[in-house]
């Protein structure tokens, strides 16, 4: 389905890592599913000094190597390259954005600015925009991450607002495109197998993991003034545990789900300081082994301080103050380092209250729900059957919606639906200022907190993370499900 009308998506930052890797990628990917306009235009924007000829030499390096496993198509590339145009453009010089003025002035259809640089350029770069009238007409995409707390993150906002109406501004988180994450609301608000179980009386606890086998990468100098609760766990993992909790929109439109979402996270039971280390976990990974390969210490990674305290793994217990989930936990986890790449969300129902068909039939976990949101995308329900033959013996079984294999259209990745609801003016996806605010007053206790405090946990590169965050499920006689299976 090609998009609804006409644009030219301006890219600061085009020859950035990010815009390589993801933003780029998923534009081609739109074009060869001829989902974009065809008269729809991409302008990169960066201080490189190169013309088109240069900047498409750059992408045919540096683009290829990271589309779909399918590969590329030439064909397809070809036109899709022609719709590239390139700008040189000093953030610093207001000449250069009288340029970018003059190279969109006859480019058609809507504007879409996407920011993919550092948060420290999204003022600057906006207040340049408005200085050359650039901002009306137009929507502006902001990636994470949107400031250092809340008051840093409301400076932006505040700053940004000045110059760009709320429905124009759509500040993303990729995780909230993924397939997965969608089929959690088809799930739940499609089905009434679900729906009736989605609360308190039959739920016992949620999982929610992102776990990396990565560490820091290339990117400690950012990473070190960061850590894993500014970068993971107040925007991907609060806004996932809003889509799992939250109740049903009277519609899909932006504000009807976006009002839900706010409402769980108004509703996070407040951290009290003095309650910190008995529900959250933070640990730093040292030396390890992962997949037979040797990897260092976070200390020892460039650009990081050898006295590093920033945490590289956090592990929460949280737990939502209103009907529906009162007094059931949700774990949240994520860190670099760890022993497997995975994305899942766990739903552990309870056990039956009486069982004639022997012990295992209430055990924790026999029922379960287990959605997996990378690598491989994936639900799963989890129950209980007679094996075959004498005896009531029963067995855990698994139904799965393997969506590739279910789906003969191929999945589209989560970049490339949040590009095109930028493009086509969908907001639902996208986190609204209220949303972003809730989330860091809950999570600003735990970071002033670990400021005051010592150094995080440790634990080897390869491995789950701190044995604490293993002995704060259990003290809720459940555990991890890799630890269970």
């Amino acid at each position: 389905m090609q998009t609804d009308s006409s644009f030219t998506f301006v890219l600061f930052g085009g020859t950035g890592d990010l815009s390589m890797r993801k933003i780029l990628p998923a534009l081609y990917e739109a074009h060869r599913a001829g989902m974009l306009a065809a008269s729809g235009k991409i302008v990169a924007v960066a201080r490189h000094e190169e013309d088109r000829d240069g900047y498409l030499r750059w992408v045919n390096e540096h683009v290829k190597a990271h589309v779909a496993k399918s590969g590329v198509d030439e064909n397809a590339w070809t036109s899709f390259i022609a719709r590239i145009e390139y700008v040189k453009l000093d953030l610093g010089n207001a000449e250069d954005f009288v340029k970018l003025r003059d190279a969109l002035q006859d480019l058609p259809g809507t504007r879409v600015f996407y920011l993919a640089t550092g948060p420290s350029l999204f003022v600057p770069i906006c207040r340049a925009l408005a200085s050359v009238g650039l901002n009306e007409h137009a929507r502006i995409v902001l990636e994470k991450p949107l400031g250092y707390d809340l008051r840093s993150s409301n400076a932006i906002n505040d700053a940004v607002g000045e110059i760009f109406a709320e429905e124009q501004i759509y500040r993303i988180d990729h995780y909230l495109g993924k397939e997965p994450v969608q089929n959690l609301l088809a799930l739940r608000f499609g089905n009434a197998l679900f729906e009736p179980l989605w609360r308190r009386e039959w739920v016992e606890s949620i999982q929610i993991t992102i776990a990396e086998e990565l560490g820091v990468e290339a990117r400690g100098d950012f990473y070190d003034n960061t850590g894993a609760l500014r970068d993971m766990v107040q925007n991907h993992l609060l806004q996932l545990l809003s889509i799992v909790a939250m109740e049903p929109p009277h519609s899909m439109d932006s504000d009807s789900v976006r009002d839900e979402k706010l409402r769980v996270l108004r509703a996070l039971k407040p951290i009290d300081p003095r309650d910190i280390s008995k529900v959250a976990v933070r640990g730093q990974y040292h030396a390890g082994v992962i997949r037979g390969t040797s990897v260092p210490a976070y200390a020892t990674e460039p650009g990081v301080k050898t006295d590093s305290a920033t945490e590289t793994f956090v592990a929460l217990k949280v737990e939502i103050e209103n009907w529906r989930w009162a007094g059931v936990p949700f774990f949240l986890r994520t860190g670099k380092r760890l022993a497997d790449r995975v994305a899942e969300i766990v739903v552990n129902f309870r056990a039956v209250p009486h069982s004639a068909l022997g012990a295992s039939a209430l055990r924790a976990g026999a029922n379960r729900l287990v959605i997996r949101l990378q690598p491989n995308e994936t639900i799963r329900l989890y129950c209980l059957a007679k094996k075959p033959g004498e005896g009531m013996n029963l067995s855990s079984v698994h139904l799965d919606l393997a969506f590739d294999q279910f789906f003969k259209e191929g999945q589209m990745e989560a970049y490339q639906r949040l590009l095109l609801d930028v493009i086509n003016g969908r907001l639902a996806l996208f986190v609204r200022r209220d949303e972003q605010e809730a989330a860091w007053k809950w999570v600003e206790p735990i970071l002033n907190e670990w400021a005051a405090s010592g150094k995080p946990k440790p634990y080897a590169a390869g491995t789950w993370g701190p044995a604490a965050a293993s002995a704060m499920l259990a003290q809720h006689d459940t555990c991890w499900l890799e630890e269970e299976n």
